[in-house]
């Protein structure tokens, strides 16, 4: 959800509307979440290097699950850069304040950059239900270049294209804030405090709490149940096709599903820790909004590490089932 801003001091600014909380934040939890960014940008950055390799090497453009993995590595690995390392930043001490213009440049890339990376999570969820479901595979010449697939890439650029349009009020809609800015609302898909002086400036509380609310349907809602609910036929395709097996054991399908189940495995691990880092983070952050009793400002440190657990530990996650990563983290621990 998003957030209100207030100075403290009243004044011509008494009605912007910021980012996130200000609370006191220790020196172990400022160690810990700088390990789990480093995390995330290495394994990130390893998961795109690795993988993307073997796409470009690849003569028939790479698989397509390769190419929604690398999507979704490069949504995590960018808002990584563009938003967690600044956060270091704000917690080593450094008090840096950005003009408007550059505020509302990051407010709308923070906010595009993590409203992509849930959906090409959910993206990845729904790809292999689809790949579980095919009766047999494509038929044409196997041996022929064929390049990157049209449809796929046309459909992660949607979502690359109506994530930054839904992004544009977040640019429209910021300034630059200063010390003195608290607030009283706050948006997951964003900071849960303000970040660089910048902060919301929305007309009016109502027209916030509106934004607010649409990105917790949107972006918060939906798609959490969208993946548990492709997760569940996932594994029911799986359960059906593991009893054919015996019946039809030429099934060209059927062939595939000691492969698939292990590739189930690896997804299924991940869109549950995408629900549990991104559901902790609704459910502390609504609890802010909604109820601002005692557990507010504990709960919001909970949401701001719950952030970062998703991007910080699936390329871990993609390097025990994934052979090629697998095959590189190896050779890099024989070293």
């Amino acid at each position: 959800m998003a957030i209100i801003n207030s100075h403290i001091e009243g004044g011509e600014d008494a009605g912007l509307v910021g980012m996130g909380l200000r609370i006191s934040v220790s020196p172990v939890q400022t160690a810990f979440y700088i390990i789990l960014v480093m995390l995330g940008i290495i394994g990130n950055a390893t998961v795109v290097g690795v993988i993307g390799k073997s796409v470009i090497m690849d003569r028939v453009g790479g698989r397509n699950s390769d190419i929604i993995i690398i999507n979704m590595a490069l949504s995590n690995l960018l808002v990584s850069v563009m938003r967690n390392t600044l956060l270091i930043v704000s917690d080593v001490g450094l008090e840096l304040y950005s003009s408007k213009e550059w505020c509302q440049f990051l407010m709308g890339v923070w906010v595009w950059l993590r409203s992509v990376n849930v959906w090409s999570t959910l993206f990845l969820s729904a790809f292999h239900l689809q790949t579980l479901r095919r009766v047999a595979p494509a038929i044409g010449n196997l041996h022929a270049p064929r390049g990157l697939p049209k449809t796929l890439m046309f459909i992660l650029g949607l979502i690359w294209c109506l994530n930054f349009i839904y992004s544009i009020p977040a640019h429209i809609y910021s300034t630059s804030g200063d010390v003195n800015s608290t607030e009283t609302l706050m948006l997951v898909s964003s900071t849960t405090r303000p970040l660089l002086g910048c902060v919301w400036n929305f007309p009016s509380s109502y027209s916030g709490l509106a934004y607010a609310t649409t990105s917790m349907v949107i972006h918060e809602t939906i798609p959490i149940i969208l993946m548990a609910f492709t997760n569940l036929g996932s594994l029911y395709t799986l359960y059906t096709h593991s009893r054919m097996r015996s019946s039809v054991p030429d099934a060209p399908v059927i062939k595939r599903v000691p492969a698939e189940r292990r590739a189930a495995k690896v997804i299924l691990a991940l869109i549950m820790l995408f629900i549990a880092s991104w559901g902790t983070s609704i459910i502390s952050v609504n609890y802010f909004n909604y109820n601002r009793g005692s557990s507010a400002e504990f709960l919001l440190v909970i949401a701001r590490f719950a952030n970062i657990i998703f991007i910080a530990m699936s390329p871990a996650v993609l390097a025990v089932g994934h052979r090629r990563l697998r095959s590189f983290v190896k050779s890099m621990l024989s070293k």
